[in-house]
């Protein structure tokens, strides 16, 4: 199965490190809760580091979000436990408290489509998967490129306000921002708006 928005994300099972110990983790486990699925290519190197523990440093934000966050790479689970325990101070994670889920195998690179031939390593994959266990967004980044932990939020935020309200969020939208209804009259009252 190949990932694509609007259809159920692809399930796994794989050892992550959770803390300091090894756990098995299923997608399936995290229906009822808003997922943010990110691939990053290798432990132990340069930019990886410094997105997880963005993620690491908002994860209060996310979890007020009923949202848990899972990072994969293909890596195994010792490689994730030896990086998860080094010193911030020296390139490692220091101590990040979400799953980071070991893809030796690299299926589940596969199945998100994020792995890259030719090195046999993930891109900067990022996915927000919805409490039934549906993609509802994907990003996909080169290797040099770093995310934004605050986008991720963001991008929370519409997708819950758009399950709970029904209405859309336009560009660059945030919480406490006009949203529109999705048909003619209630787009023409948020353009008029938007634009007077």
């Amino acid at each position: 199965m190949r990932a694509f928005v609007t259809q159920p994300a692809p399930v796994f099972t794989a050892t992550a490190v959770v803390g300091h110990e090894f756990q098995t983790i299923n997608l399936h486990d995290y229906l009822g809760k808003y997922v943010v699925l990110f691939f990053y290519p290798l432990d132990f190197t340069f930019v990886c580091p410094t997105e997880i523990i963005a993620f690491d440093q908002k994860l209060g934000e996310f979890q007020k979000r009923n949202t848990e966050v899972l990072g994969v790479s293909v890596d195994s689970q010792f490689s994730h436990l030896a990086w998860n325990q080094t010193p911030r101070t020296q390139g490692g994670l220091g101590g990040v408290r979400y799953p980071l889920i070991a893809d030796l195998t690299k299926r589940i690179a596969k199945d998100y489509g994020v792995l890259l031939p030719d090195e046999s390593v993930a891109l900067r994959g990022l996915f927000l998967i919805d409490k039934a266990g549906v993609l509802r967004h994907m990003l996909v980044n080169d290797l040099p490129l770093g995310r934004s932990v605050d986008e991720a939020l963001r991008l929370i935020d519409a997708l819950h306000q758009f399950e709970t309200h029904g209405e859309v969020c336009p560009a660059n939208w945030k919480q406490g921002d006009p949203t529109m209804k999705a048909d003619p009259k209630g787009s023409r009252e948020y353009f008029e708006k938007a634009n007077s």
